[in-house]
């Protein structure tokens, strides 16, 4: 094992956090760091949070959506200054495409870096991915929506073994596929929580409220993640993911729901073995293993007690009361843009279902008529995918209005 280089996309998030974690207690056999965090981005919502990180890891460049770099500028040096660094001073960049430009920070230079992790959330994460994928960095991808709306387009620039996953179901599957060939695969089960509101019917979720969506029972997330995971959109996600990443159909992709939420998915075998990879909830384990792949880095969560007894359950998926995931399916078997208005028309329902304008059932109604209106293009670019997405967050938005008779939220800002 050598150290190596880190940049980290969305570090004020909760990935990101959870990544500074793993990489301040990772050390080498002789005690060294095994990362140095090279360089930082983030939106801008904590501009504190991203100073302390940068004299805490020492960072070469820092990047913020903000378009003004001088607050971020005149608080990493108050920082520095505390912290005895006064002569700390990164590069920073500022502005929409921040993230985008530092992806690929340094990718000529000796301080290039050997794994970008993208912990941003939202497809706003794939300009950036295709930046990090332009260099011969590592990937450890956790904004799953840039590759879900990408498609094609993410997988034709990643090099062989480039693209590591970070989602908990895809380390997974990942880690399970080292047990047989491609050839050998019948099936990839993803497992699910069931979010907040398992066992309830669609007459019983037409009440809830954003507080009650949040209460994810097993995972803490943000407020868009936990709310997907509410909705099962996030598992209708993560089913097109598991489809690109690993190159099985869709029909050989199921989801099962897993309240325990220790199995974090199985794949399995066309003897009849199936492999299961288990664990704790906790999201440094896969994050340790996206920086570190193809190798492990001890200690970088706590495993299985198996001296006390313990029960875990698995339930079939309710596709009524949660339709989401065959829907997520319909949009990836007809390609192209679909995935990505899939992912915009659930971005702006999440946030029309917050600012209180419409019910939870209305998010993935509303994801099914703009999805049905959609005419996919013929040849996928970034700038046919960035102009669906558009129309898919515009007409959300006309039919949200339609239905509630409050203005629409204005276009979203790009941010981190």
């Amino acid at each position: 094992m050598q150290q190596r280089n880190v940049i980290i996309l969305g570090s004020t998030g909760s990935i990101g956090t959870q990544a500074m974690d793993v990489i301040g207690g990772a050390v080498l056999a002789d005690g060294t760091p095994r990362f140095t965090v090279t360089a930082l981005s983030a939106g801008g919502g904590n501009l504190e949070l991203l100073a302390e990180q940068a004299v805490l890891t020492r960072a070469l460049a820092v990047g913020t959506a903000t378009d003004d770099a001088g607050p971020l500028r005149a608080l990493i040096a108050s920082r520095a200054a505390a912290a005895g660094a006064e002569g700390y001073a990164p590069e920073i960049v500022s502005g929409p495409d921040a993230s985008t430009a530092i992806a690929a920070w340094g990718a000529d230079g000796p301080d290039a870096a050997d794994v970008v992790l993208n912990g941003i959330t939202g497809s706003i994460g794939l300009a950036p991915t295709l930046a990090a994928l332009g260099t011969t960095a590592i990937l450890a991808l956790a904004n799953k929506e840039s590759l879900i709306v990408g498609g094609a387009l993410v997988k034709d620039a990643a090099s062989p073994g480039q693209l590591v996953p970070v989602d908990s179901e895809h380390s997974a599957l990942a880690q399970a596929l080292r047990a047989g060939t491609a050839g050998e695969v019948d099936k990839l089960v993803i497992t699910a929580s069931g979010g907040p509101f398992r066992g309830r019917s669609r007459a019983e979720l037409a009440a809830v409220t954003p507080e009650q969506a949040l209460k994810h029972p097993t995972w803490d997330m943000g407020p868009m993640v936990t709310t997907n995971s509410a909705t099962l959109v996030n598992k209708g996600l993560e089913v097109i993911e598991a489809h690109l990443l690993f190159d099985v159909p869709l029909d050989r992709i199921e989801a099962v729901v897993h309240p325990q939420s220790v199995v974090h998915s199985m794949v399995q075998f066309t003897d009849g073995s199936t492999i299961a990879q288990a664990s704790p909830p906790d999201m440094r384990l896969p994050i340790a293993l996206g920086l570190g792949w193809p190798d492990r880095v001890p200690g970088a969560a706590q495993p299985c007690d198996w001296t006390k007894a313990t029960k875990w359950t698995f339930e079939p998926l309710d596709n009524v009361a949660f339709p989401a995931v065959e829907l997520a399916k319909e949009a990836a078997r007809r390609g192209s843009t679909c995935p990505a208005v899939y992912n915009a028309a659930n971005e702006e329902s999440v946030h029309a279902f917050h600012g209180g304008r419409i019910g939870f059932l209305d998010i993935v109604d509303t994801i099914a008529e703009v999805l049905s209106e959609h005419s996919p293009v013929s040849r996928l670019t970034l700038e046919s995918v960035l102009e669906a997405e558009e129309w898919a967050r515009r007409r959300t938005n006309e039919l949200l209005s339609a239905k509630t008779d409050v203005p629409a939220r204005p276009e979203p800002e790009s941010s981190l």
